[in-house]
């Protein structure tokens, strides 16, 4: 069993394959070109399972694969078989843009994924356009679809921008409601990173725009997740992730690894270890003690909960 320094049970890892995207969505890339980490420096997927292993030998027990855009890296479904056929009973998820799901879905789901995040920031072709730089929603819309003929569990995460895609939450929540998919809100992260000018709404803001149209109330936080979730009348239930609180931090119970093998115990914090080359040099007991040793500082709160900090980790490359 794995404990941090503040007596919190660990058994939940993200691991991101690259940090390469297809999108460049307002609220996480930059504006600007930039280079990319070289597809040499990162992990192969067999050094990034054979950290994928220690970590299930450790205690994990939820593993989801991130970006970046993860569908990006070539054969990402022997990574997925890699690890479904380690261990039994290993909560194995992915979190994706959509776009090149119509091409793998069902072979994703053959190979033992089991759950899908989906981001979907709009249904209007052209707000979907603004947001991700490109033409995208038709493949993002059929890549959802296919993710559902497929028969993975799919959540749809969703990040209010003022002026671009406010007017349309509503919208996503009855795109989501119909088909019984639950959506999440995500209060929009700010980083150094994102397009000047881009602003979202803080929690508070986002029920009061969904209020208008619904009555809800606020189901009483269980479990480790990030969301606070809240129900209709109807039974529905609709989510939103809060950074700028702490309020999930006490029952935080994961921790990130990125493609270039850099260990991160919070999302919202710079410190960070790089367990590449104890991998490549196949020192699983040096591994082990880096695991731990990150493990022993991972902060208690993030952040944002106490400053109007703009970070400046790069979201794209952690699975933010």
């Amino acid at each position: 069993m794995l404990i941090d320094g503040h007596g919190r049970k660990v058994d939940y890892l993200r691991v991101s394959v690259t940090e390469r995207c297809n999108f460049r969505c307002q609220y996480c890339m930059p504006e600007k070109p930039f280079s990319w980490v070289p597809r040499e420096e990162l992990l192969s997927y067999e050094e990034l399972f054979e950290f994928v292993k220690v970590a299930i030998d450790e205690g994990i027990r939820k593993v989801r694969i991130t970006g970046g855009e993860p569908l990006l890296r070539e054969g990402l479904d022997n990574f997925v078989k890699m690890i479904a056929e380690y261990k039994d009973g290993i909560d194995l998820a992915l979190t994706t843009n959509g776009y090149l799901l119509p091409q793998v879905a069902g072979k994703l789901a053959k190979a033992g994924l089991k759950r899908i995040n989906v981001s979907l920031d709009s249904l209007k072709e052209e707000v979907a356009e603004k947001i991700a730089q490109k033409n995208v929603l038709k493949k993002v819309l059929e890549g959802i679809q296919a993710a559902d003929d497929a028969g993975l569990k799919i959540k749809i995460n969703c990040v209010p921008m003022r002026g671009v895609n406010d007017k349309e939450l509503v919208d996503l929540i009855e795109f989501c409601r119909k088909r019984e998919y639950p959506i999440r809100f995500i209060e929009f992260m700010e980083n150094e990173h994102a397009h000047s000018g881009a602003k979202g709404y803080t929690s508070e803001q986002i029920q009061e725009i969904i209020g208008k149209d619904y009555k809800f109330k606020k189901i009483e936080r269980t479990g480790s997740s990030p969301s606070q979730d809240y129900e209709m009348e109807d039974g529905y239930v609709f989510g939103i992730i809060e950074p700028h609180k702490d309020d999930f931090c006490a029952t935080c119970n994961r921790v990130r690894l990125t493609a270039s093998g850099v260990l991160i115990p919070c999302l919202y914090f710079e410190d960070a270890q790089s367990i590449k080359e104890a991998i490549k040099n196949k020192d699983i007991k040096k591994a082990v003690e880096i695991l731990k040793d990150v493990l022993a500082k991972k902060p208690e709160k993030n952040k944002w909960s106490e400053d109007s900090t703009i970070s400046s980790r790069a979201f794209y490359e952690t699975g933010g």
